[in-house]
């Protein structure tokens, strides 16, 4: 082979460790942070999450140019929609109560890369959401002092012409992002009392526009002569349905605080029931009374509720639509600066961002620096940047994560199910480092006791073909095959005939074809069993209820305009060139003088740079020091070297060179209990799992 080309063992290593999951062995309960949050503040961050100024706005824009009075039906089958996702939030969020949301998700059921790349995208989706909503709050406290403040900006900054950069900074808005991030670091609790208050003045003037809004209201104006209760007829209401599904984008922030709920198996599931059905409740009969106050054609999309109390009399009641509106972006905005820190926290935790992004304030027990620093870079968005070209990504981050999140269900629903507690001391004899390999069965099992991933007993006389097959590979080709399926039946549903260029009668036949895979792979899955777990919630009709999610969340991805989906893969690829890329890899010589080595062929140093590399790792806690080490490359069958020996492979350190021979430290140590280590490591390059020893590979130079 030539110099520098990278072997076949090499590129199947580096495939491999794509793939590395996160273990879900040991308790989840034991935490750095603070558990303080009850059920009822998980409900009120959800609820603060989902009502923001969309309920203010969102409606009226709705009911006037999308679906008339019938906006109540579009936030109906919004809100069963969201609640396919929400299920599955729930489930995870419940098994696994760690920050992250669905960073972590991913992260235990699909693989280290695909979350990586899910965390970088719901980082920007707060950095974003949050500078928009402090924009839109700065410039709604602009307009109640008629405008003076931006005035005041032109005179003294002037207008700016500038490609990218606003027209002129936005000094209020700033101010208030970086006083948000310095309430939120005094707390969780501080947090969500401010969230309990702000949420608490939202909902008594959301029942105040309920209950004026049924005494005012006139059914005549759902009658044929102003147009009827469906002006635009079913397309209108399936078109008002794609925007009020990201009316109900918020109630991932219960998840992302499920490290901080005091019993969160119990209280997860029931806060993102709870606030849902509030929030859908609230826009529902908001959006019933709205219609029914004034002619559905005569609201102004702008300040449709304040508009109608004018147009009635009540102007006054504008003053009180106002402060409701400025109570749900304050929520709003704290909660993304509260959940954003916590995904870097996760990360950091992880070893997948920098390590200063996992520290906990022993005070108030919060990510310090990750408020800080998402806080500063959050105010400077919103202090120079123009959002309005950048705000659409936060519907493809979001519909992104809840794909992922859904398919995530189902593969863990079929893994085998991980033994309680932490791994023995004994020797290791093999690792499960991908969904195949998970849901394979190891050893001898009885018949009458199938493992998930296998083909049902029941089933077994009928579809002796499928079991055959592994179950891994089976059940990870259904679930490809449903994937693929549903995004071809997406691409049909949403561009149809005229888009995809075929006659009428391909057009119907890619349909039936399509639906068909779709189907039949679902009943495939659904042949071979499922882990079932007592104690903790788990979503019914499995893999029915994440397939429909995954394929809505295709469908109103395909919706999104191309130049969003051109923003959205170059800030992947700045994820993929960004920091995590350096920090992985020390250079230097190991301990007293020795060669610390490199993985073969220079293939994990993306740079391609021939040199000398140290890979360092840290366990999980509470594994004993003395337990056996397994390379990851002995698992990809790369030879080792032997000591004397010929030939690349890989090795395991020295004796004393290695980190169980450092001073005053065990040979496996928690990411926890060792983060004032100088550890950064990379995305590629790390060791099976979080629960893997430290090894160190190598090559001829």
């Amino acid at each position: 082979m030539a110099p520098g080309l990278p072997s076949t063992t090499s590129l199947a290593c580096f495939c491999q460790k794509l793939n590395r999951l996160k273990p879900l062995e040991g308790s989840f309960m034991e935490t750095s942070l603070q558990r303080c949050l009850s059920t009822l503040d998980l409900t009120l961050l959800g609820v603060g999450g989902m009502v923001g100024s969309g309920l203010y706005v969102l409606t009226g824009t709705v009911a006037k140019q999308m679906a008339g009075p019938a906006v109540l039906v579009s936030f109906g089958v919004a809100a069963v929609a969201s609640l396919l996702a929400a299920l599955c939030y729930a489930e995870f969020g419940a098994r696994v109560p760690r920050t992250g949301s669905a960073y972590l998700f991913t992260y235990v059921s699909m693989g280290e890369l695909w979350a990586f790349l899910i965390g970088w995208n719901v980082i920007l989706e707060y950095l974003i959401g949050g500078a928009a909503v402090a924009r839109a709050w700065s410039g709604y406290l602009d307009s109640m002092f008629s405008h003076r403040i931006h005035n005041f900006t032109e005179a003294h900054v002037g207008v700016w012409h500038i490609p990218f950069l606003a027209h002129n900074p936005d000094f209020l808005a700033a101010g208030i992002i970086l006083l948000a991030s310095a309430l939120v670091s005094c707390g969780a609790r501080i947090s969500s009392w401010l969230n309990h208050a702000f949420s608490a003045i939202n909902l008594v003037i959301i029942l105040f526009i309920i209950i004026m809004g049924f005494i005012l209201a006139h059914p005549h104006n759902w009658s044929p002569e102003e147009g009827g209760f469906a002006p635009f007829g079913f397309s209108g209401i399936l078109a008002g349905t794609a925007t009020c599904f990201f009316a109900f984008v918020g109630f991932d922030v219960i998840a992302a605080s499920s490290e901080e709920a005091r019993n969160p198996k119990r209280a997860v599931p029931i806060a993102i029931a709870m606030s849902l059905g509030l929030v859908a409740s609230a826009y529902i009969l908001v959006s019933t009374v709205l219609t029914l106050m004034v002619p559905w054609h005569s609201l102004n999309p702008n300040s449709a509720l304040a508009d109608a109390f004018y147009q009635r009399g009540y102007s006054w009641a504008g003053y009180i639509v106002a402060a409701g509106s400025i109570c749900a972006m304050n929520t709003v905005l704290l909660l993304n600066i509260f959940s954003g820190p916590r995904i870097l926290y996760a990360m950091a935790n992880d070893g997948l961002f920098f390590q200063v992004f996992a520290h906990v304030h022993p005070r108030t027990q919060v990510p310090m620096v990750g408020i800080l620093v998402f806080g500063v870079l959050m105010a400077f968005m919103a202090l120079l940047l123009d959002l309005e070209a950048l705000v659409q990504f936060l519907s493809i981050g979001t519909l992104l994560a809840y794909t992922f999140v859904a398919t995530s269900i189902i593969v863990l629903r079929f893994q085998k199910s991980p033994s309680p507690g932490l791994a023995s001391p004994g020797p290791v004899a093999k690792e499960y480092n991908s969904f195949q390999d998970h849901t394979q069965l190891v050893g001898t099992e009885q018949a009458s006791a199938p493992e998930p991933g296998q083909l049902r007993p029941a089933l077994r006389p009928y579809l002796g073909f499928l079991g055959r097959c592994s179950s891994g590979s089976t059940v990870a080709w259904a679930l490809g095959v449903m994937v693929a399926s549903a995004i071809t039946l997406g691409c049909v549903l949403v561009f149809g005939v005229l888009a995809l260029h075929l006659p009428n009668w391909g057009y119907i036949l890619l349909l039936l074809f399509s639906t068909i895979v779709f189907v039949l792979s679902l009943l495939v899955l659904g042949a071979h069993q499922q882990q079932r777990q007592q104690d903790t919630f788990q979503i019914p009709l499995v893999p029915l209820t994440p397939a429909l999610s995954i394929l809505l969340n295709i469908c109103l991805m395909l919706k999104l305009n191309y130049l969003t989906w051109l923003r959205f893969f170059i800030w992947l690829l700045i994820g993929k060139c960004g920091p995590h890329w350096g920090p992985r890899w020390a250079v230097g010589r190991g301990q007293g003088g020795q060669r610390a080595e490199t993985c073969p062929s220079g293939l994990c140093n993306p740079c391609r740079t021939h040199g000398v590399f140290r890979l360092w790792h840290l366990a999980q806690q509470g594994e004993p020091s003395g337990a056996a080490a397994v390379s990851y490359c002995t698992l990809c069958g790369v030879p080792q070297r032997q000591p004397g020996g010929e030939g690349a492979g890989c090795t395991a350190p020295q004796p004393g060179t290695g980190p169980e021979a450092q001073p005053g430290g065990a040979g496996h140590q928690s990411m926890r209990t060792a983060r004032g280590l100088p550890i950064f490591p990379h995305l590629l390059g790390r060791s099976e799992g979080l629960g893997a020893p430290s090894v160190w590979c190598s090559s001829h130079l």
